[in-house]
């Protein structure tokens, strides 16, 4: 059951752990579960076929360890759980200790922030150097993010969105200097984590969240700091003016999502490239129609043509996600037939 350095799968050590428990406070802890995970944990057990006993010691010490952690952290916070664990077990086993229980618990910096509203927060922040919003905003999710990243001066936003791409980790000390700060500002209880953050996927998320204009604005200035960094971005995320990358069956399956009116909008501000891409895909009566009606409303206002523009790009993503269309990303997209 245990590997040669006798460690276990997170959903092996929980099905052991529920089997010593036995069927009772097994069917209690069930009670407080998703069904999903539910499902996951019993066939997991299912396929638990012999548990030896130095597996199960192993469980049950690393469960106790871990409920004697979250206690301490009940009484005191994690530094205080910390400070006691390693006069208990040790540097190494109590840092171990705390990193999987603020993992599992999702206990991040800056959690006091995320329960701020976004715009009470910008007041607080938005006059700090840039490297410190980029470390705020890359612990916030993404939707917060985007709310503080649209609403901050336009000379900043391409500066933090750069510094949230090229983040790697941080220390907990200097992490914990900025947390202090902000919990002066805001009279908040804090916590710390000891793990990483920011990085590529960091600013996409957050730039998927932002209106159009920000997005954009903020792709152009980076593009000309730092090209590379925008095409690493690109990779992972997906624009407008991407369209002319999708397929015909790609083009034709969003256009089946989209309202009429609302594509009429998108395309006033589009490249010829595009339209004339969705256009080819098209019939030519619905082609006409819509030409018909983007003549039709005349002058549309630049935000209009942007919100609508922002609502196909997730349409199109969300596609993408449950695997209805492909978005050529290059590298390792070659399709096999």
């Amino acid at each position: 059951m245990a590997t040669k350095k006798g460690k276990m799968a997170g959903k092996t050590k929980a099905a052991i752990l529920l089997i010593a428990l036995g069927p009772e406070r097994s069917a209690t802890l069930f009670g407080h579960m998703h069904d999903d995970e539910i499902e996951e944990l019993t066939l997991e057990i299912a396929n638990v076929s012999k548990i030896t006993p130095e597996d199960r010691e192993q469980v049950l010490e690393e469960f106790y360890q871990v409920c004697l952690a979250q206690e301490f952290i009940s009484e005191g916070g994690i530094n205080y759980a910390k400070e006691v664990l390693e006069k208990a077990m040790g540097s190494q086993k109590a840092l171990e200790i705390i990193n999987k229980l603020t993992s599992s618990l999702q206990v991040k910096p800056f959690d006091f922030v995320r329960k701020t509203d976004a715009n009470q927060l910008l007041n607080f922040i938005q006059n700090e150097h840039p490297q410190t919003l980029a470390l705020i905003l890359s612990y916030l999710n993404a939707n917060q993010a985007a709310q503080v990243l649209s609403a901050l001066p336009q000379e900043k936003q391409a500066d933090v969105a750069q510094r949230i791409a090229t983040m790697e980790s941080t220390s907990p000390e200097i992490i914990k200097e900025v947390e202090l700060v902000l919990e002066r500002k805001l009279s908040s209880m804090v916590t710390q984590d000891y793990s990483a953050t920011g990085g590529i996927q960091c600013i996409v998320d957050i730039l998927t969240s932002v209106d159009r204009g920000t997005e954009k604005y903020i792709l152009e200035t980076l593009e000309i700091q730092n090209a590379e960094l925008v095409e690493e971005i690109r990779k992972k995320m997906f624009v407008f003016e991407d369209i002319i990358n999708l397929d015909s069956v790609g083009i034709q399956r969003f256009i089946r999502e989209v309202d009429n009116s609302e594509l009429a909008v998108a395309l006033k501000g589009a490249t010829d490239e595009v339209k004339e891409i969705i256009f080819a895909n098209m019939s030519k009566r619905m082609s006409e129609m819509l030409r018909e009606d983007m003549d039709f409303m005349g002058p549309v206002r630049l935000r209009d043509v942007e919100e609508a523009q922002q609502k196909i790009v997730n349409i199109i993503r969300k596609l993408e996600e449950a695997n209805e269309i492909i978005i050529a990303r290059g590298g390792g997209d070659e399709l096999i037939v």
